[in-house]
C-alpha cells in the first residue's frame, strides 16, 4: 500500500524516538497498532459488504435473464387445452377414470 523503504522507516523511528522518548514510545506504538488493526477491520467489513451487494446484483440478473429465457420458451411452446401440466397454474387435472377391459360393458339394448 505505501511504498515505504528501509532507509525512510529509520528515519522515522528515529524521529520518533526523539519526539516520544523512549519510555513512551511502546505505548504509542501499541497504540498505533490497535488503530491499524481497527482500520484493517473496517476496511474488511466494507470489502465484504461490497462483495455481498455485487453477488446479490448478479443474482437479480440472472434471475431476470432466466425469467425471459423461460417467458421466450413459453410462448413458443404454449399450452395444449388437453395437456395435464400447467406451468403457471397449480390446479392438477385429474383424468377420467380409465375402463378396465376385463369387465364386459353393457351393450346397449336393440
Amino acid at each position: 500500500m505505501f511504498d515505504i523503504g528501509s532507509s525512510e522507516l529509520l528515519v522515522v523511528a528515529v524521529v520518533a524516538l526523539l519526539v516520544i522518548g523512549p519510555e513512551d514510545l511502546p505505548r504509542v506504538l501499541n497504540q498505533v497498532g490497535k488503530w491499524i488493526g481497527k482500520a484493517r477491520s473496517m476496511t474488511r467489513h466494507f470489502k465484504s459488504g461490497l462483495e455481498t451487494m455485487a453477488r446479490e446484483a448478479e443474482l437479480d440478473d440472472m434471475e431476470r435473464q432466466w425469467a425471459d429465457h423461460n417467458a421466450t420458451i413459453m410462448a413458443d411452446h404454449p399450452v395444449a387445452d388437453g395437456d395435464t401440466m400447467r406451468p403457471l397454474d397449480n390446479t392438477i387435472r385429474v383424468s377420467p377414470p380409465l375402463e378396465d377391459p376385463a369387465v364386459p360393458t353393457a351393450s346397449p339394448p336393440t
